[in-house]
């Protein structure tokens, strides 16, 4: 046998084995495989899309003009802690998308000029009211989309979610596929919780503290403000702590009176991990801060011992321990009435990081699982009917190069399977689709050699020299189809999104095998049976 035979029939020996091991973890045999293989070899194989194994499809609003108020709201806290340390009798607060400072002198707009150059004045007579500027808004805006994006992928990477499909749509909407999800609600709520975390004192000093009610009923948070708003001083606020009775399941509210100012953040968290308390044997949240944040943290609570210190998220008080003694080293604790799986959602939350801004559900579906398996099996009936169809077909036509064409329609798929695989691909409908498509022009390309082939035998050539003319006058016919399909399916790719993309991907990737197994697989088998000179004549 030839040299060239040789070397072609070792890279098709090749490919199919490392096909085979790509696409082993999709077929039972996986299971059966010793444990080293798992470890060393492939392992995940094809990853079924939202719409063959169900799933959770989710589309969310990220609400930028909240994420302008909030760094309103910072710029106001900063412009304050500036008035302190100068000495200047001021004070800024954010009321919407306006900064409002009083009193109105040149002192203070000199001040926020020099430290918000970007602020616009609205009115400067007796108060001074600031705005930012559009441009800043608006970059403010899509840097919180930005981040809102990159802090979702962070939560489900966390959650554990194979394979999933998160993007921008249109200004500030984030769409999130999760395949396989079996807890949408729990999903939802890691995902598009704010996540703001706040340490702040308790002020037991104030009267108004001693007249708050020990616990209400959860709903009666409004009879509270109503009652006392008008007594909260003006730098306090009222928040409530959750409370569940663990022997009757009843859960209360306990008001709060805080300061308002934040004197630590989870901005500046490195760690954030589930622990259990050996002496009550339930869990907590231990949190570690950054190097800014642990001499924080000492300051805080070398400041204020014996004070009562809250630890907030979202609004929601978690719990107020008294602290005792300085705190060095930037590890505290979060407790609270906590299962396992409560504590291990706080813990991702915290460690991806708050949200810039609010989010919005605009659209929650589900996917149920009866929709997948339909999918799934009319597409393997469509694959395994067309690919019959086309077999038989071939055998009938072409007679024993039906059958050499049908040899390389399987190379064809297996290849196609293994180089998915390898990408750890999501298949979708769309999906099967592009390789059903695929197949069919595998076949297209026999059937223009095959013609060719016959042409050259009706012309009264030897059977050895048809075959090296068939191959030959198809060649440019072939490869000009398949690069033409190729430039369509990268366009399909680069401005598609979602099953578009998972159309395109197999597409390209079966042309390409195509022009290998056609040309090439083919092509070998003949130059094999025909490397003998006594094989006479050409079943075609």
């Amino acid at each position: 046998m030839k040299k060239g035979i040789s070397l072609r029939i070792a890279l098709i020996a090749l490919t199919v084995v490392i096909s085979v091991i790509f696409f082993l973890p999709n077929t039972p045999l996986f299971k059966y495989m010793p444990e080293w293989w798992g470890k060393s070899m492939p392992n995940k194989g094809i990853v079924l899309g939202l719409d063959l194994q169900g799933g959770l499809h989710l589309v969310f609003e990220v609400e930028g003009e909240k994420a302008v108020e909030i760094a309103t709201e910072r710029m106001a806290s900063s412009l304050n802690s500036i008035f302190e340390r100068k000495k200047i009798q001021a004070n800024a607060k954010g009321e919407g998308l306006l900064l409002v400072v009083t009193p109105s002198n040149m002192d203070v707009r000199k001040v926020i000029e020099e430290a918000y150059p970007l602020l616009t004045m609205v009115e400067g007579k007796d108060v001074l009211r600031y705005k930012l500027t559009a441009k800043e808004a608006e970059r403010i805006k899509d840097t919180a989309a930005d981040q809102v994006l990159e802090i979702i992928r962070n939560r489900i990477d966390q959650f554990g979610v194979a394979e999933p499909v998160i993007h921008r749509q249109a200004q500030n909407e984030i769409v999130v596929q999760l395949p396989g999800v079996k807890d949408p609600k729990r999903a939802v709520e890691i995902i598009g919780k704010t996540a703001l975390l706040e340490f702040k004192l308790v002020d037991d000093e104030s009267p108004l503290a001693a007249e708050l009610p020990p616990s209400i009923l959860q709903g009666e948070e409004s009879v509270v403000f109503d009652k006392f708003k008008a007594k909260i001083p003006e730098r306090d606020e009222i928040l409530f702590q959750r409370i569940v009775n663990k022997e009757t399941g009843v859960i209360v509210k306990r008001p709060i009176l805080l300061k308002k100012e934040s004197l630590l953040t989870g901005d500046l968290l490195t760690e954030a991990k589930v622990n259990i308390d050996q002496r009550f044997n339930e869990p907590y949240v231990s949190i570690t801060f950054n190097s800014t944040g642990a001499k924080i943290f000492e300051d805080v609570t070398s400041q204020n011992v014996k004070k009562r210190l809250a630890i907030i998220l979202d609004g929601n008080v978690y719990s107020a321990p008294v602290i005792q003694e300085r705190i060095s080293g930037g590890n505290a604790q979060i407790t609270g009435s906590f299962t396992i799986e409560d504590a291990k959602d706080l813990a991702i939350i915290l460690r991806a990081g708050a949200l810039p801004a609010p989010v919005k559900t605009l659209q929650n579906v589900t996917v149920g699982p009866s929709l997948g398996k339909d999918s799934i099996e009319a597409g393997k009936f469509a694959g395994i009917a067309g690919t019959i169809l086309v077999v038989i077909f071939m055998i009938f036509y072409y007679r024993l190069s039906g059958v050499v064409a049908d040899l390389a329609l399987g190379l064809n798929i297996l290849f196609l399977l293994g180089a998915m695989a390898s990408l750890n691909a999501t298949l979708t409908l769309p999906g099967i689709a592009g390789i059903i498509l695929a197949i069919g022009m595998a076949v297209d390309s026999n059937v223009l050699m095959f013609e060719r082939m016959r042409e050259e035998l009706r012309s009264g050539k030897t059977p050895r020299s048809a075959i090296e003319g068939g191959y030959k006058k198809a060649f440019w016919t072939i490869f000009d189809s398949h690069v033409t399909t190729l430039i369509t399916a990268a366009v399909l790719f680069q401005f598609g999104t979602g099953p578009i993309k998972g159309f395109a991907v197999t597409l390209s990737l079966g042309v390409a095998i195509n022009l290998f197994t056609a040309l090439i697989g083919t092509k070998t088998v003949f130059d094999i049976v025909y490397s003998r000179e006594e094989v006479k004549g050409l079943s075609i």
